[in-house]
């Protein structure tokens, strides 16, 4: 059958494609349909329409697939932050390998790689870390919120509806941080609803609370609460901080970032520490890392041993190698192989990055890290030594083509590329398979209940 916009079609899900939507191909054309699993029978309406391909959103389920269970979550069908839980964590894993040997076949163009089963994550919930809501002067009502009267329909404090920049979902219980997450974000929102004060309007550009970032050390089990404001008012602050000290012992430390910056970025422009120390430490196997409120950190910390473990299973070192690593961020991966290598190398372009790596090294007691602080095609010549391993951590846009120039004129040896975006991963792995040959590919799972899926490549050097 003909496809048209705007038209709706019942149709059946026959497959996940890569970024988690729902397949049906009627007559064999591609339909994309959000938060459906295979086994649907759904009815949607066709929003855009495409000469090969066409994306429709989901009415209503017509027949559900024998696979779907009850989502824990009862923003689920709303909330974009883990749409997958409808699927059994079983079937989620199968897919996300799935997602790689497509990618690195179709994209990549690479044949017959060997990609291991993947990694689960110990928790499929309660693992994040690290989670960042925003506030909002009036909330996006849920369906059945809509036609009740009593109802509060003004302030909330919560995750963005998908595609969005202004509607936030109010989000009482987020199953995915620690629960006592949930009881800290209740105090706050309770406190923010009587201050008198608005939330941020990001259309207006008026109010004063911003966002509530809350983060949590697995190994200590501590808090921290960042709260970003538009203005100074440390009174009100300092009020809401005693509050939240008094009440929750687990609180290590509470910034306030201030920032008048119009974008939707919670990075404050002026830090102003309330309570406690500016940190939290982490641990990753044996080390320590010193985590700030703007510092990145791998969001899930057990599974983030997990592949930094597979990192040193590729890497193979000995002691006697010298180890570049490329985007080195915090230096956690550096501070994770020091102990088996003799020199390592980093390179990150991010100022605070390196600052924090430099601290981490020093409270670790590391003496055989090095970190250089610029673009990689602008830095790379200024390693001093030929490195034996490089190790590659580059965001989800992969790396630049000078990037891959400077890797290919040196030739290491041997290649750990650690990725989080399949599609990027297959490509830069065809841009270095003129010199290298992809020995395994493991992906490991950071992200329950979602799409995503890090991966961890071993490559060595043709002779």
């Amino acid at each position: 059958m003909p496809v048209k916009k705007s038209k709706t079609y019942e149709l059946d899900i026959i497959d996940l494609a890569f970024g988690g939507k729902g397949l049906a191909k009627p007559d064999g054309f591609p339909v994309f349909v959000d938060r459906c699993i295979p086994g649907d029978r759904v009815f949607v309406k066709i929003f855009k329409k495409k000469k090969s391909w066409a994306e429709g959103r989901l009415i209503n389920i017509v027949n559900p697939s024998p696979l779907r269970q009850e989502a824990r979550c009862e923003y689920n069908r709303f909330c974009g932050g883990c749409k997958w839980q409808q699927l059994p964590y079983e079937r989620q894993l199968e897919y996300k390998k799935r997602h790689v040997l497509e990618s690195l076949a179709h994209i990549g163009r690479l044949k017959d790689v060997r990609v291991m089963d993947v990694v689960p994550s110990d928790y499929i919930y309660e693992y994040r870390n690290k989670m960042e809501f925003s506030c909002s002067s009036m909330r996006w009502l849920l369906p059945d919120e809509l036609s009740d009267d009593t109802v509060k329909k003004g302030f909330g404090i919560g995750l963005h509806v998908p595609g969005t920049f202004d509607k936030v979902i109010d989000i009482h219980t987020c199953h995915i941080m620690p629960a006592l997450g949930n009881e800290i974000l209740e105090t706050i929102r309770g406190f923010v609803a009587e201050s008198g004060l608005d939330a941020y309007h990001l259309r207006n550009h008026e109010g004063f609370w911003r966002f509530v970032m809350l983060r949590h050390s697995v190994a200590r089990d501590q808090w921290m609460v960042n709260l970003v404001t538009s203005e100074k008012k440390p009174d009100i602050i300092e009020a809401l901080s005693r509050q939240l000290v008094e009440k929750f012992s687990q609180i290590r430390s509470i910034v306030n970032n201030i920032t008048d910056s119009r974008s939707g970025v919670s990075t404050g422009k002026e830090e102003i520490l309330m309570h406690g120390e500016d940190h939290l430490i982490e641990q990753l196997g044996e080390y320590q890392f010193k985590i700030s409120a703007n510092s990145f950190f791998q969001t899930n910390t057990r599974a983030c041993e997990k592949l930094y473990t597979k990192v040193s299973e590729y890497a193979g070192l000995d002691g006697s190698q010298t180890v570049l690593d490329l985007y080195s961020g915090t230096g956690t991966i550096p501070i994770w192989l020091s102990g088996q290598a003799k020199k390592i190398y980093g390179i990150e372009i991010v100022h605070s990055a390196v600052v924090d790596a430099r601290e981490n090294v020093s409270l670790n007691g590391i003496n055989n890290c090095t970190f250089l602080e610029g673009d990689i095609k602008d830095v790379f010549g200024q390693v001093p030594e030929k490195p034996d391993v490089i190790i590659i951590d580059p965001p989800r846009v992969g790396m630049h083509k000078d990037v891959v120039g400077h890797v290919l004129a040196n030739s290491p040896g041997k290649i750990v590329y650690v990725s989080c975006n399949p599609a990027t991963l297959a490509r830069d792995l065809e841009m270095l398979a003129s010199r290298y040959a992809v020995v395994e590919v493991t992906p490991v799972d950071m992200f329950p209940h979602t799409y995503h899926i890090e991966s961890v490549a071993l490559l060595v050097r043709k002779s």
